[in-house]
């Protein structure tokens, strides 16, 4: 079965592709400080040059750092150069030892320059500027400004190249040998992560126009400990899935399906072989190997005293495959017939049974599996120090109840440290409300939802109890950016949590372990994202909205207090004459709760027209999906209003992000998809904005969006007229088990009948249009034809695309949407 994170990165590498078209990614400036910590330098790529600026922290400003008119000036009387201001090449600057100078560096040559006494005088060395090398890497920016950089490797290994891209994907662009110099094209704002052979972080660079990075052994060692941040800490070997034990007297082996410990080394001739179990088969059998093999590696865990060994014990099922027909492969005429592992929603699971064994004893402790029976997953954790102890992290199928448990190996009692328990699901597959760290004196941080809000707690692991609630309130822990043990403080991303606010903005937030001293650090009517300098004693804030580029702020790393505004984009620029995208909130269904979407209109808007209406929805449950960054262009969105249509997008009520009462709205109820509350937000921006003609409505997503597309003709055809729908789960049963029975629910029951498109076919009013790729490996494109098939039962009128060779999506393909525009504006009136 594929893991649930693979899975999700595909669907919503999908949604983001299809619904949030191209953001700004305001890359914040490259700071350079003074050796104190209280002046820092940076620059900004302007119209007529590159302009740099002076930060003073006591005084919590920015100025020029110098001016450019004095130096051109000086420059002119030294070269003879007779170049004007617009063509001054200053590329990057810093401190001197001398607190009144400045170093500037073009692209051959450094110059010092004094700004009271307005002397400049030419340095020795005319070199590039030196790149600054830190740890860990932020993403890279947008920038269409290409430079080349030289990378110096003065190490005594090779160290390999890799892009660190604005998703933070790595792409490998060769290695730099010993001694030897690589000059890299590149971008201005590109960032750089330099690994060994190993493949460990050594440090990563920010490209600046024409810099040299030098990279020595003493740059690295100051960089040693920070790259533990981005590179997990090595687990001790015992706590691994190896066969041998940590003393090297045994290695555990599969004969005949059981389980057996074979001695080695000097063992070899004192001992026999010792055989722990005598009850496997065929099938239950202790092989990894997936087909069944009598023998071969056991999956198994050693205790760091070697004194136990667990070991998981398999019945293995059939896991369903899911077959297509190629119609047109690229390397031959004839079709082709395909298949991939797809387990669906109520297909049964590998069993592994966990077995722990005493190796003094040579004799097994029976575990109960009371408090684990029914796993979805069952996690091995981590043992104790003494493997007095180990810990398992249980996910019971249907994600009702998610456990940490603590096992004692002397006994093989089992008991809940922690855990979370819910009468509809719990989102196993989102990070931070799964999150726990084991922490000193027995204690444990845990995220819950348990007051509807996602919070952490601190949990004394010897009885289980809440020592405190370290986080709380009606809003909602997103991400967490760092645990500080030493510090005791936890930072992280909160949701909600900025009082009059849109609540699906992120604000950056730190606490201690006591849950006291809580601060909110940004501050701005936005969504942020903070990078960390000087230490973390300061963090450069970007924050922007739909409708507000980027601004860029330096802010005091503990207080939060703004020290002065870096940068500021211009959205009049970004957007280029034709109409910001607005953002909107009107109450929902329940005539209380603010539901939140945005507005894009025409690029030749005229308020005197009237509008057809067309959402673009994605109403999967595992996020919300509205943008709430500032974007330079949305091109799906923009391609629909500029036929002369208003598009509109909306999170609706059983979306992700709000409160665990808004999001249980889905639970068992995908066919909601919050529709009452979309419905009733266009309502209400209709009276706001006329131009809006709610009585021509039309409706376009994909995945889980085509799955809701289709629904509004279905159950809310009173409102909505035209639908087009892309590779749709059109009924959960034929989905992917991971995401579907988290919403659905397990075992399988007649929600799921009562959901489906294709069991409701017959409900169809209105215009509209299946497309479906044939080579769909994330939904079953039979999902779509077995709705095609209920249709025709139906004799109902609609049209359905099957593209040849597409995969998942296609509908975004340049083909199919121009088909779904036409659509559109065919049934809209426009045509």
């Amino acid at each position: 079965m594929s893991h649930p994170s693979k899975s999700a990165q595909t669907l919503l590498a999908f949604a983001i592709l299809s619904l949030f078209a191209a953001a700004v990614v305001a890359q914040a400036p490259t700071l350079v400080w003074n050796e104190e910590g209280t002046r820092a330098l940076y620059g900004l790529d302007e119209n007529d040059g590159k302009q740099f600026f002076l930060v003073d922290i006591a005084k919590r400003s920015k100025q020029p750092a110098f001016d450019r008119k004095e130096v051109t000036a000086a420059m002119q009387a030294q070269t003879k150069d007779k170049a004007g201001p617009a063509r001054l090449k200053i590329l990057s600057i810093e401190f001197t030892d001398d607190p009144k100078t400045l170093r500037l560096f073009s692209a051959k040559q450094a110059w010092d320059w004094n700004p009271q006494t307005k002397s400049l005088r030419l340095t020795e060395g005319n070199q590039r500027p030196e790149g600054k090398l830190y740890l860990p890497p932020r993403p890279s920016g947008e920038s269409n400004q290409r430079t080349n950089v030289l990378f110096v490797n003065q190490l005594d290994q090779e160290i390999e190249l890799f892009w660190f891209d604005q998703n933070r994907r790595t792409r490998s662009y060769g290695t730099v040998q010993p001694g030897e110099e690589n000059d890299m094209s590149t971008y201005v704002g590109h960032v750089w992560l330099f690994k060994d052979s190993q493949g460990k972080p050594l440090a990563s660079y920010t490209a600046q126009a024409n810099d040299r990075v030098v990279i020595t052994p003493d740059a690295i060692g100051r960089l040693a400990d920070k790259a533990n941040e981005i590179v997990p800490r090595r687990r001790d070997r015992r706590n691994r899935n190896s066969r041998r034990n940590g003393s090297s007297k045994w290695q555990a082996a599969v004969i005949d399906h059981n389980l057996w410990l074979n001695p080695i080394g000097e063992e070899r001739s004192n001992r026999e072989p010792i055989q722990l179990a005598d009850d496997a088969s065929e099938s239950n059998s202790f092989s990894r190997d997936p087909k069944g093999s009598s023998s071969g590696t056991p999956e198994i865990r050693w205790s760091p005293n070697s004194d136990y060994l667990i070991a998981y014990q398999r019945k293995p099922v059939t896991v369903r495959k899911v077959r297509f027909l190629e119609s047109s492969p690229r390397d031959q005429l004839q079709p082709k017939l395909q298949e991939y592992t797809y387990p669906k929603p109520g297909d049964p699971l590998e069993t592994k049974t966990l077995r722990l064994f005493s190796i003094e004893d040579q004799k097994e402790i029976p575990v109960t599996n009371e408090l684990f029976k029914n796993p979805y997953r069952l996690q091995f954790v981590k043992w104790s120090d003494d493997g007095k102890r180990f810990w398992l992290h249980y996910n019971q199928r249907g994600h009702q109840a998610i456990r940490l448990l603590e096992v004692e190996t002397d006994t093989g009692q089992t008991r809940t440290v922690a855990e979370n328990t819910s009468n509809t699901f719990l989102e196993y597959t989102v990070r931070s409300k799964t999150f726990y760290q084991f922490i000193e004196n027995d204690q444990l941080l845990w995220a819950s939802q348990r007051t509807g809000w996602n919070h952490i707690y601190r949990i004394d692991q010897t009885n289980g109890q809440v020592m405190n609630e370290v986080t709380s309130g009606d809003w909602n822990v997103k991400r967490i950016e760092r645990v500080d043990e030493e510090k005791k403080q936890i930072w992280f991303y909160a949701v909600g949590v900025a009082e009059g606010q849109d609540p699906y903005h992120e604000h950056f937030c730190r606490v201690d372990f006591d849950g006291r001293n809580f601060k909110v650090l940004t501050e701005g009517d936005g969504t942020h994202r903070v990078e960390w300098a000087l230490d973390r004693r300061y963090l450069i804030d970007t924050w922007s909205r739909v409708d507000l580029a980027p601004v860029i702020e330096l802010r005091d790393g503990e207080s939060g207090q703004l020290i002065c505004e870096l940068k500021r984009e211009d959205t009049s620029k970004q957007f280029r004459g034709r109409p910001v995208t607005t953002r909107f909130s009107a109450l929902g269904r329940d005539g209380k709760t603010e539901i939140w979407g945005i507005i894009h209109f025409p690029r030749d808007f005229d308020p005197d027209k009237s509008y057809p209406v067309v959402e673009n929805i994605y109403a999967g449950p595992h996020d919300h999906h509205v943008p709430k960054s500032f974007r330079s262009r949305y091109s799906t969105q923009w391609r629909v209003a500029d036929a002369g249509m208003i598009v509109v997008q909306i999170d609706g009520m059983g979306t992700a992000w709000r409160s665990k009462a808004f999001h249980d709205v889905c639970y068992k109820n995908l066919r909601d998809a919050g529709f009452p509350d979309r419905i009733a937000w266009m309502k209400a921006a209709a009276k706001k904005y006329p131009q809006m003609d709610v009585s021509r409505v039309g409706i376009y997503g994909g995945s889980a969006g085509g799955q809701n597309a289709m629904a509004a003709l279905l159950w809310h055809n009173d409102f909505y007229s035209v639908a087009v729908a892309d590779c749709g789960c059109h009924d959960n049963r034929m989905d992917k088990m991971w995401w579907n029975e988290q919403w659905m629910g397990y075992p399988i029951d007649d929600s799921y009948i009562q959901n489906s498109n294709m069991e409701n076919a017959h409900l169809l009013e209105g215009h509209l249009m299946l497309t479906v790729g044939e080579a769909d490996r994330n939904v079953d494109p039979a999902s779509t034809t077995q709705v095609v098939n209920a249709l025709i039962k139906a004799d109902k009128d609609f049209e359905f695309v099957l593209v040849p060779g597409g995969g998942h999506g296609v509908g975004e393909s340049r083909w199919a949407s121009r088909k779904r525009l036409n659509f559109l504006k065919r049934h809209l009136g426009l045509e």
